[in-house]
């Protein structure tokens, strides 16, 4: 039966929205996150005025990397949220929280100003961000995965990375554009605060679209005494959670070493300009944000283990050529066009990686268990990889690290095989509407 057969014109468009709304909110979460990424070249000087420009880096690297270790007490506090109290209760709290990050970030004094309590405080202004982000993944795939319409839930549950991606293309985006208007200098003096700044305002918009939401999970759901709770979680859901936890590990790192950390690799290691990188990256990031509803589409066609599976295994195959031929590449179309061999392969992962995480776990635990174990993944994995690369590149060995991806990739690809042939959870749920509220009906195989 079509997807047009198991629902009405108007159930769709309802769905529809709630899925772009949902997004848009996602889209600012991530912006806001990944600014600080492609603004670090910048600002760098400003907190860590003292150090030679990569040791600067590795600083605010070493920043962004404590960042990605509040998310797993985000993914544990917005997933118990969004089990207990309803998944828009919890996209809500997290989207003031990155508001609030980004605005302290753009007010913030350099060291200059007030010495040691200038890097103290941009840590702090990042660990609010770490648990804002770390709640807002578990609540939004989760979300997504149950207003989707069955049979295109691969397709409608890409656009949580089609939004992410489109984080970080915004955040690339504004300081293409703020490296026309400014002068390098400017950029260093103050024109770095300007993204912070629209962060905190869009930030804003993304919370008057998610009040419009509306809830998935029944009251009775949320009223259950499993809801949100670990102990279910770790004695029912173990395997779940440690398969989670292993694709997340490598998925995650492979993801931010083509993504926020490439840009500075073309700049340190291939020797690009800055304003080259950028272009780069942008149109690189758009044509991967491109790749999402395509490989989504392609899992509800093949399936979400197969989608996996070939992501472990070519980006085994690849990474290190890939990386090794940027290394010393100076075309900018040859470079992105490398970097686009790597993203494709990724865009196997992240186009499904939320709707894989809520398929294994049930209703009362989904945003818990998918938040926590995505959380941890990324702080050890995908948070680090910045410094580790900046770290091994500064000791001589830099070719190290991308034996290091190589290896998760292999991680990633075995514990894929542990992926279920159908989906646990979701294979025979939908979202109906009852009483003006959506309600997660679940039957359980």
């Amino acid at each position: 039966m079509s997807v047009s057969q198991d629902y009405s014109s108007s159930e769709q468009r309802h769905r529809i929205f709630a899925i772009v709304a949902a997004s848009a909110g996602n889209l600012v979460e991530w912006f806001d996150f990944y600014i600080y990424a492609f603004c670090a070249i910048y600002f760098a000087p400003a907190f860590f005025p003292k150090s030679d420009p990569n040791t600067q880096l590795l600083n605010t690297a070493g920043v962004f990397a404590a960042g990605f270790l509040m998310r797993p007490i985000g993914g544990w506090l917005f997933g118990r949220i969004a089990d207990r109290k309803g998944r828009k209760t919890s996209m809500v709290m997290s989207v003031l929280m990155m508001c609030f990050g980004s605005l302290l970030i753009a007010c913030l004094p350099n060291y200059n100003t007030i010495g040691v309590f200038a890097p103290v405080l941009l840590l702090l202004a990042r660990l609010f961000q770490g648990l804002s982000v770390g709640g807002e993944y578990g609540a939004t795939a989760t979300y997504m995965s149950e207003i989707a319409m069955r049979g295109r839930r691969g397709f409608y549950s890409s656009f949580q990375y089609v939004t992410l991606i489109g984080g970080q293309l915004m955040a690339v985006l504004v300081v293409v554009v703020l490296q026309q208007v400014l002068s390098e200098s400017d950029l260093k003096a103050w024109g770095w605060r300007i993204p912070f700044v629209m962060g905190a305002l869009t930030a804003l918009v993304a919370l008057a679209l998610r009040r419009t939401l509306t809830e998935t999970t029944s009251k009775d759901t949320r009223d259950n005494k499993d809801a949100g709770s670990v102990a279910v979680l770790f004695k029912h859901h173990k395997t779940a959670f440690l398969t989670v936890l292993g694709y997340t590990a490598g998925g995650s790192l492979i993801f931010y070493t083509f993504t926020t950390y490439m840009q500075k690799y073309l700049v340190n290691s291939a020797g690009m300009p800055v304003k080259t990188a950028s272009n780069v990256m942008t149109v690189c990031l758009f044509l991967y944000m491109c790749l999402q509803p395509v490989f989504g589409a392609l899992s509800d066609r093949i399936g979400r283990r197969n989608n996996m599976l070939l992501f472990g295994v070519l980006g085994s195959l690849t990474t290190v050529p890939v990386m090794m031929a940027l290394q010393s590449v100076s075309d900018p179309l040859v470079a992105g066009a490398l970097i686009m061999v790597s993203l494709t392969i990724i865009s196997f992962y992240t186009s499904v990686g939320g709707i894989v995480k809520a398929e294994l776990f049930p209703v009362e635990v989904r945003a818990l268990g998918v938040g926590l174990s995505y959380a941890i993944g990324n702080a050890l994995f995908g948070g680090s990889a910045e410094y580790v690369a900046l770290g091994l590149k500064s000791l001589g060995n830099e070719s190290a690290f991308y034996w290091y991806v190589t290896a998760m990739m292999v991680v990633a690809a075995l514990i894929s095989l542990r992926l279920p042939r159908q989906p646990t959870y979701l294979r025979d749920s939908h979202a109906t509407e009852v009483n003006g509220q959506l309600c997660v009906a679940q039957a359980r195989t």
